[in-house]
C-alpha cells in the first residue's frame, strides 16, 4: 500500500513535467530505459520497488504500467486532433446553449462544456439571472442546447434566489418557443437544481473537492455554477497576503479545471468587478460601449484560470435615450461583453432582463 502511494506521488511528479520526455513515455508504456535520467536512479527506484513489495522485475513493470493507466485518465490528443474535432470525446463544438438565439449567435452557440467561464459585472448587471437561465437550460435534450441533466449552483455570499427560479420555470413554455411542449413538460426543472453554500475557503473547497464530486459522478449534474469568487476572499486576505491568496486561487482553478475535463462540466463562475485607479487599467477595461472604469476583481492569477471571461453591464439612461449610443425603449438594457477566449474574438450584444428571463435585444446603433 505504501509502494503504490509512493509510486502515484512520483508519477504526478512526472506529469507535471509538460513537454519533457517523462511525460511522454509515462504516457505510453511506462518503459523506464527510454527515462532520460541517470541510470542509477533508475536502478534504484526498480530495487525499491522490488524490495518493498517482494515482487518480480515482471510484476513490478505491471504494477508501474498500472499506474500509469490509472493516472493518465484519457488519451493524449494532438493540435490536429483538436482542430479536426475527429475525436468526439474533444467535445470541442459541443457548447451549452443559453436559452436565447441573440446570446448563443454572441458566443458561437454557448459556454464550452470543457472549461472554466467567468461572468463578471457590476451589481444588477444580470449575473444571476444568466446563471439561472443556464441552470434550467441544461436540462433540456441535447438538440435543443442542453446536456440532459442538473445543475449544483454553489452560493458564497447571498441567499439562493428561489423565487426567481421559479418564475424562470413558470414561464419555460413561453421563453422556450423552439421547444415541443410536451418536451418542456417531461422536464422536472426543480428537482434538477442542487444548491449549496460555503461562506469560507475550507468549507468551499470541501463542497467542490467531495459533494460536488460525488454529484458529478452519479451523472446527476453537467454544469457547475459558483455564485461568487470574490466573496470567498474579500474578508479572508489583507495586502499583505497575496502570496496565500494566489496559492489558493491557484488550488481551486486546477480543482475545477479537473473536474470540468474529466466529467466534460461547464463551470461558471461570477465575479464581482473593482473600480480602476490606474490609467493602463482603466484603457484595458473598456469592453463593449460604455466607459466603464472598472475591472474582474481578483487579479492576474485568477484571470489565468479562465478559459472565457465574459464581462455583464448596465446601460444607463442617457445612453439609452434618443441620440445616446444606444436606441432603445422599453426594459433597461444590458450588454454582454467577451473579454477574452481562444475561439471567440471581443464583442458583445445587448439584452435585457424580464418575466420570461434573459433575451438578447437587437437594437439600433446611430450613425
Amino acid at each position: 500500500m505504501i509502494c503504490i502511494s509512493c509510486m502515484f506521488h512520483k508519477t504526478s511528479i512526472y506529469r507535471q513535467s509538460p513537454g519533457s520526455v517523462l511525460t511522454t513515455v509515462l504516457y505510453q508504456d511506462m518503459d523506464w530505459d527510454q527515462f532520460d535520467m541517470n541510470p542509477k536512479v533508475i536502478a534504484a527506484v526498480k530495487k525499491d520497488l522490488q524490495r518493498l513489495t517482494k515482487l518480480s522485475s515482471m510484476d513490478v513493470q505491471c504494477l508501474l504500467k498500472t499506474v500509469s493507466g490509472t493516472l493518465r485518465k484519457s488519451c493524449m490528443l494532438t493540435a490536429l486532433q483538436l482542430y479536426q474535432d475527429k475525436d468526439h470525446c474533444t467535445s470541442q463544438h459541443q457548447k451549452l446553449s443559453l436559452g436565447c438565439s441573440v446570446l448563443d449567435s454572441l458566443l458561437r452557440g454557448g459556454i464550452p462544456v470543457v472549461g472554466i467561464t467567468e461572468l463578471a459585472g457590476e451589481s444588477s448587471a444580470g449575473k444571476t439571472q444568466i446563471s439561472l437561465q443556464l441552470c434550467l437550460s441544461v436540462q433540456y435534450p441535447y438538440e435543443y442546447g442542453g446536456l440532459e441533466s442538473g445543475a449544483v449552483y454553489i452560493c458564497t455570499e447571498d441567499v439562493f434566489p428561489n423565487k426567481r427560479l421559479q418564475q424562470l420555470i413558470d414561464q419555460q413554455r413561453t421563453f422556450r418557443a423552439d421547444v415541443p411542449l410536451d418536451v418542456i413538460q417531461r422536464i422536472k426543472f426543480g428537482n434538477s437544481v442542487f444548491i449549496e453554500h460555503a461562506a469560507d475557503l475550507d468549507t468551499f473547497y470541501n463542497c467542490i473537492a467531495k459533494r460536488i464530486t460525488l454529484l458529478l459522478l452519479r451523472g446527476v449534474v453537467r454544469l457547475v455554477v459558483i455564485d461568487s469568487m470574490a466573496a470567498l476572499f474579500r474578508c479572508e486576505f489583507g495586502a499583505k497576503d497575496s502570496v496565500m491568496k494566489a496559492r489558493y486561487l491557484q488550488t481551486f482553478g486546477a480543482k475545477l479545471h479537473s473536474l470540468s475535463s474529466r466529467f466534460r462540466t461547464p463551470i461558471l463562475c461570477i465575479n464581482q468587478v473593482t473600480d480602476t485607479v490606474d490609467e493602463t487599467d482603466v484603457a484595458q477595461s473598456n469592453f463593449g460601449l460604455l466607459d466603464k472604469k472598472v475591472s474582474p476583481a481578483l487579479g492576474l492569477t485568477w484571470s489565468n484560470q479562465l478559459l472565457m471571461r465574459l464581462m455583464a453591464s448596465r446601460i444607463t439612461q442617457s445612453e439609452q435615450s434618443p441620440g445616446g449610443a444606444l436606441q432603445h425603449t422599453g426594459s433597461v438594457l444590458r450588454t454582454l461583453s467577451v473579454v477574452f477566449a481562444p475561439h471567440l474574438p471581443p464583442s458583445f450584444c445587448c439584452y435585457a432582463v424580464n418575466l420570461e428571463g434573459v433575451k438578447g435585444v437587437k437594437v439600433k446603433t446611430p450613425l
